[in-house]
């Protein structure tokens, strides 16, 4: 049931306004949303540092990106 709080629309435009809902309902309401694609910077992985591996080079490879 549609009502008409303010104004006076014509014939013309309520029918617009029914086909509208009406073609919304019949479609289901709208498509689901896309699933996030999941961000890696903010991965609890990245808090965790890796394992100190003490050798020749070692001061040099500790600042090097995984």
């Amino acid at each position: 049931m549609i009502k008409v709080v303010r104004g006076e629309p014509t014939p013309e435009e309520l029918a617009v306004i029914v086909t509208v809902v009406a073609a919304k309902a019949a479609a289901g309401g709208g498509a689901a949303p896309a699933p996030a694609i999941a961000s890696r910077w903010n991965a609890p992985a990245r808090l965790v540092r890796r394992p100190q591996r003490p050798g020749p080079g070692a001061w040099r490879a500790s600042a090097w990106p995984a």
